[in-house]
């Protein structure tokens, strides 16, 4: 059987990630492949550093990519900071504190878990039990973004309260980057992984990192060897240290890297705060839309992320069937519900350059029509007219 090229369908990005590619960043992945070595690729990694500090909101000179998606950072700022016997306090409030969970064990680590609902933010006050309750914490993480539920935590009160009992903060910001306020320096938190796929706009495949002073000292003084050879920071800061001289590690994604600085030069071109604004004010337009249909969030509004907006299935409707028409009709794809929010919530991204007016109305209309066919219990014919006045008010 001889085969053809691959031409995917044009659909719009609504879910939890990956969310559309702005066609700036699309251009600047087809340029010439250069060699991972060459003067100018290695000006161009220079540039990439500064551009992410700004992205993170810090100084830590040790702020780069991982040349993999975010669950390798994840994995990276794990792997680097938890020795065997190590205890580390992961707060749970969603999928992703589960994988922290996971991290921990893989490295021989102790995990000392903080559970909260999922939907609802990390509550500091169960935090400060714990890390009272084990006085020989030596790390506490968290997720700053909880993309399964859309429920977003307070980092700085989180990263003030470890630092007090003397404990390292990891931090998941994977759907926050560029979406949400995040002060890396400011609030103290010392290794934090992020994704590229959510509210940068770029392809998914790459893990923007950031580690403080405390934490490189902590890696470069450990007794024990990191268990991952490629996600070993003392080698692969051979690469993506600083200076002209680089030592090879890996050959690096190159056109993938050219996205990301396109993407990153976008958000610095916009303003770090008028895309927080920006992510906001969509959010705002959307759950008019949605209130006035009668449906509603499961997140409270004060732990709401305005990028990933849960909204609770009405009764009786069939949550695969309705995604599913939304795919085939409108080429508009929204997410499920994860673990035990599967079949009752729908997961609504606005992130990145899917962030806009255009988006915000055609899954308000497109949902409507789709749930006024079927006889859901909503308002129909409301949604969009509601979001307008949103955007009017604005």
């Amino acid at each position: 059987m001889i085969h053809s090229s691959f031409h995917p369908p044009v659909r719009t990005l609504m879910g939890p990630g990956p969310s559309d590619v702005n066609p700036r960043i699309l251009e600047a992945m087809s340029r010439p492949t250069i060699g991972h070595l060459d003067p100018a690729f290695v000006t161009m990694m220079e540039e990439m550093k500064v551009l992410l500090r700004y992205a993170f909101q810090t100084d830590h000179e040790l702020t780069m990519p991982v040349s993999a998606p975010g669950s390798a950072g994840m994995e990276t700022c794990f792997v680097n900071l938890v020795e065997p016997g190590d205890k580390v306090i992961v707060c749970r409030n969603g999928v992703f504190g589960g994988r922290m969970k996971e991290n921990v064990e893989r490295c021989g680590g102790v995990p000392v878990m903080v559970e909260d609902e999922w939907g609802r933010a990390v509550d500091p006050h169960k935090l400060e039990d714990a890390l009272k309750a084990h006085p020989d914490v030596k790390l506490v993480a968290f997720v700053h973004a909880e993309t399964s539920t859309g429920a977003i935590s307070d980092a700085q009160t989180l990263a003030e309260l470890a630092h007090r009992h003397d404990c390292l903060v990891i931090a998941d910001t994977v759907t926050s980057l560029g979406g949400s306020p995040l002060k890396v320096s400011e609030w103290g938190l010392d290794a934090v992984y992020s994704g590229t796929q959510k509210c940068l706009s770029c392809t998914p495949g790459l893990s923007p990192l950031t580690f403080s002073e405390r934490a490189v000292e902590v890696v470069k003084q450990r007794s024990s060897q990191v268990q991952s050879w490629f996600m070993d920071l003392n080698l692969v800061l051979g690469y993506w240290g600083g200076g002209a001289r680089r030592s090879y590690h890996h050959t690096a994604p190159i056109n993938a890297l050219y996205g990301l600085h396109e993407a990153l030069v976008i958000l610095q071109e916009e303003g770090i705060e008028h895309a927080w604004q920006r992510h906001r004010d969509n959010h705002l337009a959307l759950r008019a839309g949605i209130e006035a249909m009668g449906l509603s969030f499961v997140v409270n509004e004060n732990e709401r992320l305005p990028q990933l907006n849960s909204v609770a299935i009405p009764e009786g409707v069939d949550d695969a069937a309705v995604r599913a028409r939304l795919l085939q009709e409108y080429d508009l794809e929204i997410g499920a519900g994860l673990g035990p929010m599967a079949g009752r919530i729908w997961r609504i991204g606005l992130m990145g350059y899917a962030s806009n007016r255009r988006n915000v109305l055609l899954c308000l209309g497109a949902l409507d029509a789709v749930l006024s066919d079927i006889g859901a219990p909503i308002e129909g014919g409301v949604a969009v007219e509601a979001a307008m006045a949103s955007y009017a008010a604005s």
